[in-house]
């Protein structure tokens, strides 16, 4: 996800008018600096950076250079005028990174992604390969909404929501069964299968249903209590037939692009449902609705598609008891302004020479 102009316009007023969230905390990787500078060096004898931005708001602008004295920030570019500074850039908003830039900008340390996926990013070797550049990303800003959105998908299916919806279209008050009988989700079991940022505020709210939540994630790292048990990635195969739901939001990597084939789908419970809000490619299309014209799963909610965006004529979107949204679910004024203090904080920290938050291993690719 990316920040429109509108949004960026909007934050400071929502900033006003709401109680303002911490920002997502460091992680394991944090401690990373992209710019050494001396503690205790005063703002005006640290070094004069310059950061390529895309659309900023001025109030935005204002508030960045409060806390960067230092940063130079060009705003407003495109891919395009972006190449024109690129000799000069220290810092660049990912919105604007090509291969061209990468090759124009020698002196470039750091990359900020307002997305969490970086899989595009990645993609460009001379990026990955290269020591000097840090990257760094607006991972957990996204999940309360992006949870939100998979509880919204569940409920849509667990309650006949589309069932009652056309009764409704139709000024029709019946009550008669609907062709499959709702579902309480207390006592079900969610399998989160990727429990990061994102997994983890999906988890809080299946918690809070009354779900058993289970989950597989990379890392030895601790879960937390609401988790009855994390299984390594290796372990997904041997859990997918426990849970009545699985929820995907594993980052797209080559180790989990196709994840989801029609192995992992078979091995999944009779009528469970699948969510995926990771990125298309980590299920594969033609397996996923073998599986649900089958029977096999009583539903798929997807707010992403292989390919993206899906063709008006693609099968998928005459799958049975599917919901398809077009990659909207980390949309959310929340969203925003968490997504602004993060990179408001990375660039303090960056023009202070400090570690930044949410730094990418590039070669893991998350």
């Amino acid at each position: 996800m990316v920040l429109s102009a509108v949004a960026w316009l909007i934050i400071p007023l929502l900033a006003a008018g709401q109680p303002r969230e911490a920002a997502p905390s460091a992680n394991a990787r944090e401690g990373v600096i992209a710019l050494p500078i001396p503690p205790g060096t005063p703002p005006d004898q640290r070094p004069k950076l310059t950061l390529l931005a895309g659309e900023l708001s001025p109030q935005l602008l204002a508030r960045l250079a409060a806390g960067a004295p230092n940063v130079e920030i060009k705003a407003g570019l495109t891919r395009q005028t972006a190449l024109e500074f690129a000799a000069h850039a220290s810092a660049i908003d990912a919105r604007l990174l090509t291969p061209e830039l990468l090759a124009k900008a020698p002196d470039l340390v750091w990359v900020h992604s307002l997305s969490a996926g970086v899989d595009r990013l990645v993609a460009i070797e001379p990026l990955r390969t290269a020591d000097r550049i840090v990257l760094t990303n607006s991972r957990a800003a996204h999940g309360p909404a992006i949870a939100d959105h998979v509880m919204a998908m569940l409920l849509t299916f667990t309650r006949n929501l589309r069932f009652y919806e056309h009764a409704q279209e139709q000024a029709r008050w019946s009550r008669e069964a609907p062709p499959a009988p709702s579902v309480a989700l207390q006592g079900r079991t969610m399998l989160i299968a990727g429990l990061g940022g994102i997994g983890t505020e999906v988890g809080k709210r299946a918690h809070a249903f009354g779900m058993k939540v289970i989950a597989t994630r990379r890392t030895d790292a601790p879960s937390p209590d609401f988790v009855e048990r994390t299984g390594h990635s290796a372990d997904l195969l041997a859990m997918l037939p426990e849970a009545d739901v699985v929820v995907i939001c594993v980052p797209l990597t080559a180790e989990t692009e196709g994840l989801f084939d029609a192995k992992a789908l078979e091995a999944m419970k009779p009528g469970a449902i699948l969510i995926n809000i990771a990125r298309g490619k980590v299920v594969n299309t033609d397996a996923l609705i073998a599986a649900l014209k089958s029977g096999r799963l009583a539903g798929a909610g997807l707010d992403v598609t292989d390919p993206e965006p899906l063709p008006a004529d693609h099968p998928l979107w005459k799958a049975p008891n599917i919901i398809i949204t077009p990659h909207v679910a980390a949309d959310a004024e929340l969203t925003d302004e968490r997504i602004f203090e993060l990179f408001e904080e990375n660039i303090r920290r960056f023009a202070a020479g400090e570690p930044l938050l949410n730094v990418v291993d590039k070669k893991a690719g998350y």
